[in-house]
């Protein structure tokens, strides 16, 4: 959420980044919001001068009392009465005037970084590196679901009868290669220096309105029904939640967290054949990253986080590349964003494993998640967040990239101990 200060003052950078979000729609929303917060701010300013007047007017009823001037301290109450009515009327008028301001104000994306490819969609998105180097074998590689099959690791037919479609029974070595792959994710992790954390897997509305878009709550999150509570669709979710309404000491940043959770999501409208399978689904596991740092260092973390992505999978034999998301492709929230794509031998290209995700101070504004400074000066941190990884996902792209002609998964060195010392899945 943008500082409502910057709004009226720069309604034209406002303006053009809705125009480059290609959300021309939410134009006319700018000068709407300027108009009703300077009704908002007149109407408190005459509630304050009525406040004080009802103050002082009060003494002089008091001391007309005193003086035995009853009729005049009467008159005097009947105008204390009457400010006390419109007093009502202007209280009214201003919360239904800052719950607009703040309903629209949660709706203007956030101003994206200047460095950021502007484009429509993700077909928009922009190459930046490819690490590895893609192999395509000389021997078929089957969909992902036929390799889990051979190695019975897999049952979606049961899954459909007890959850309906989006969800799967992982079984045998398929299923213990998925948690090997999430308990190497955490230790990587920890190797590098961030706190492992297990979060509440449920969270509050005002929590879910904190870290995201309203479109985003509602393609995503899935109600508790009767309860204040939604199942979380990421860990980041609640692991920026953890920071509501505090004050955290500059000296103590960053924070570097890293979270295991199972994630729940709607994943509303029609996928392609090439997501059937485990590829989207409503349940999964994840490891995830997140930062709370200072303004000035949010550059410096966000490099740092999708280079973390890079390296685990590297050191998974899996070539990947990364992408630049353009202005149209990034949620209202974010600054800056970049996917982390795997190469697929059998499809013959890349399909996205994470994505890393600068948000500012957006996530921090709507959450009341600031920072003191040596001199006690408050200002709002910034927060990031980026995928370790997600199995299933990563599994489709470790069980293309390690299968041998035999048919056989070979485990690299790194898994081996997660794995109880096989070198090979047959």
């Amino acid at each position: 959420m943008l500082d409502l200060k910057f709004v009226r003052e720069n309604p034209e950078i406002v303006k053009q980044n809705i125009r480059n979000k290609f959300q021309d729609r939410k134009l006319p929303l700018v000068d709407e919001v300027i108009e009703l917060d300077e009704q908002a701010r007149a109407t408190q300013t005459e509630a304050d001068e009525l406040r004080a007047n009802r103050n002082k007017l009060s003494k002089q009823i008091g001391a007309l009392m005193a003086q035995g001037k009853k009729e005049e301290a009467e008159e005097v109450k009947a105008k204390v009465n009457a400010d006390a009515e419109r007093l009502k009327e202007l209280e009214a008028k201003e919360s239904e005037l800052n719950a607009r301001v703040k309903e629209i104000m949660m709706t203007i994306p956030n101003i994206i970084d200047p460095s950021v490819p502007i484009g429509k969609d993700d077909s928009e998105n922009v190459e930046i590196e490819k690490f590895g180097e893609p192999v395509v074998p000389d021997y078929e590689i089957p969909y992902h679901t036929d390799i889990m099959e051979k190695f019975n690791g897999i049952d979606l037919e049961a899954a459909g009868k007890v959850a309906g479609n989006g969800f799967y029974y992982l079984m045998g070595d398929i299923a213990r290669l998925h948690s090997a792959v999430i308990s190497y994710a955490r230790d990587f992790m920890i190797d590098r220096g961030f706190t492992y954390c297990i979060p509440p897997f449920m969270i509050r509305s005002n929590v879910v309105t904190g870290v995201m878009s309203f479109d985003e709550m509602d393609a995503m999150m899935y109600k508790i029904e009767g309860e204040d509570l939604y199942l979380i669709g990421t860990s980041e979710h609640s692991m920026i939640g953890k920071f509501i309404d505090t004050i955290t000491p500059e000296s103590e940043l960053p924070k570097t967290l890293t979270s295991y959770s199972p994630c729940f999501r709607k994943e509303k409208g029609a996928h392609g054949i090439e997501e059937r399978g485990v590829y989207r689904i409503h349940q999964f596991e994840k490891q995830e990253m997140i930062v709370v740092c200072k303004p000035e260092e949010s550059k410096m973390w966000f490099d740092k986080l999708w280079q973390n992505t890079v390296d685990l999978f590297r050191s998974l034999d899996i070539p990947v590349r990364t992408l630049e998301c353009c202005s149209g492709d990034l949620a209202d929230l974010k600054v800056k964003s970049i996917d982390v794509e795997a190469w697929s031998p059998r499809q013959k290209k890349y399909f996205e494993v994470g994505s890393c995700s600068n948000l500012g101070d957006a996530q921090a504004r709507r959450l009341k998640i600031r920072v003191q400074d040596e001199n006690k000066k408050k200002y709002f941190a910034h927060t990031l967040n980026n995928t370790v990884v997600a199995p299933p996902r990563m599994l489709i792209a470790f069980l293309e990239n390690n299968l041998q002609a035999d048919g056989s998964v070979k485990i690299p060195k790194v898994l081996q101990p997660y794995m109880g010392g096989k070198t090979e899945i047959r």
